[in-house]
């Protein structure tokens, strides 16, 4: 083939990505810019077959694709916050469907790596403590790195977790070298969801996680910290109305309780009150038959202790 046909094919290619590209960039109102670091071709693969039907997966030289996307954005402006995004190894996966759901699909696909030196960790790497299976002769090569090891049975054994490598770190030779030794690839690669844009909106990854449990725990946090400060500042609003009707019935159900006088909403309350100690008693009534009864009587004529009061949240009630 000669230099003129591979320059025809590489212009017809270039025309028919170029086609598709803004296919898809008129077609879909959502797109997740995805991290490629590390991925084969096989595992890109893999998530292409499992987006089938619900999303699209496309590569491309960040520069054509900049290109592109600016060339769309003269119709449709929004597309202009995709720029910026076009840096690194990425690619754009273009979805109507539900976020997250498409997000899960994206990130299921993992495979393990060993380390690699220079590069920066991922994760905290952790060696375990065990049999290493090495001879007594490598002994050194531990002391160099300041593990901990014992011999036995001939073999050298760490004696406690190592936390080898911090998320984060760049990964030293001597750890990649041990982990070789012990067989243990500490990474799993696969494509990371780094942002996402939204029928215009760019926003992280991350907000995927939020939940709406996760906002009305949020909201209702925010409720409880309102009503504490109108409390402790003596303020009545709405958010404090519940806690001075409680501390206002508190105190007429004490003094109910004290001068016999019973109202409607206190009997139910009062007559359990009444009959706990009776209801406690019965057990030991076989063996003190002739005291159960006076000792129930005197304790059902005593005023309700103070302790009454520990229930108030301390702040001006009914009778204040």
């Amino acid at each position: 083939m000669d230099g003129a046909t591979a320059g025809l094919k590489r212009k017809e290619r270039k025309a028919r990505y170029k086609v598709k590209f803004e296919k898809l960039l008129t077609q879909y109102q959502n797109i997740l810019v995805v991290g490629c670091d590390n991925v084969g071709s096989l595992q890109m693969q893999k998530v292409r077959m499992a987006l089938r039907g619900k999303a699209e997966l496309i590569m491309g030289k960040n520069t054509l694709m900049r290109m592109i996307v600016r060339e769309v954005a003269a119709q449709n402006p929004k597309l202009e916050a995709l720029v910026p995004l076009l840096k690194g190894n990425v690619g754009l996966v273009f979805t109507n469907d539900d976020l997250v759901k498409v997000r899960a699909v994206v990130t299921e696909f993992k495979t393990p790596a060993a380390a690699k030196s220079g590069s920066f960790a991922p994760i905290d790497v952790y060696v375990p403590p065990g049999p290493t299976g090495l001879d007594p002769g490598q002994t050194g090569f531990f002391q160099a790195l300041n593990i901990a090891t014992k011999i036995v049975k001939g073999a050298i054994e760490i004696v406690a977790q190592v936390h080898l490598i911090k998320k984060g770190d760049k990964v030293t030779s001597s750890a990649v070298a041990l982990l070789s030794k012990l067989d243990i690839k500490p990474f799993f690669y696969g494509l990371l969801v780094s942002h996402i844009y939204e029928n215009g909106s760019i926003y992280p990854s991350s907000v995927l996680d939020i939940t709406p449990d996760t906002l009305l725990g949020k909201f209702m946090n925010g409720v409880g910290k309102l009503a504490a400060l109108s409390l402790a500042a003596k303020f009545p609003s709405e958010l404090t109305v519940g806690y001075y009707m409680a501390n206002g019935f508190r105190k007429l159900l004490a003094i109910s309780a004290a001068t016999n006088y019973k109202f409607k909403q206190a009997e139910d309350i009062l007559n359990a009150a009444a009959a706990a100690p009776a209801a406690a008693a019965a057990p030991a009534a076989g063996g003190a038959k002739g005291g159960a009864a006076p000792a129930a009587a005197a304790k059902k004529d005593e005023p309700a202790p103070a302790a009454e009061e520990e229930g108030d949240v301390g702040v001006g009630g009914l009778f204040d």
